[in-house]
């Protein structure tokens, strides 16, 4: 049993908040627009950090984490990545992929709208945490809590953060 915090958007910005619930996570996953490496080097400082980079990171993220993160965690597989779209409105970069190779549970990040969907079609979970940072439209910063128990997802939280 994994208990899994999941954030994206932070831009840059990392605080006591975030970390009180990284500390009560096994792992934390990131889904990109990192901003700033000092938010994934505090992360990792305190637990396994699964990451992608996102459109705004620079050439010191995109060295470090790559663009798609495809693993296993207990047995449901995952794939996060930045801009992956949501059921029905999949990036067309990787639509073909998601149809001949789904995982269990497929991430993104990018719009800053928290959603969790299932995909009908594909038979998945899709989620996007929004966004845990200060920078962008969103009004309140968000974050996803979950557990994985052997091939379950569950026990699904939305942590709002707070306003921006």
């Amino acid at each position: 049993m994994k208990k899994i915090l999941l954030l994206s958007d932070t831009h840059g910005h990392i605080d006591e908040t975030i970390l009180k619930y990284v500390a009560q996570a096994d792992q934390v996953w990131h889904a990109g627009d990192i901003g700033d490496l000092i938010v994934t080097d505090t992360i990792k400082k305190a637990k396994p950090l699964f990451c992608v980079y996102g459109n705004i990171d620079d050439h010191k993220a995109r060295l470090e984490f790559p663009l798609h993160n495809r693993f296993m965690c207990e047995n449901v597989s995952i794939w996060i990545t930045h801009i992956g779209g949501y059921p029905g409105k999949y990036n067309p970069v990787i639509k073909a992929e998601i149809i001949a190779n789904p995982p269990n549970l497929f991430i993104c990040g990018h719009s800053h709208i928290l959603k969790v969907m299932f995909d009908k079609k594909n038979n998945f979970l899709h989620m996007n945490p929004g966004a845990a940072g200060k920078s962008g439209f969103h009004q309140m910063r968000t974050m996803l809590r979950f557990v994985i128990d052997d091939d379950k997802i569950k026990d699904l939280e939305i942590i709002e953060i707070g306003k921006k």
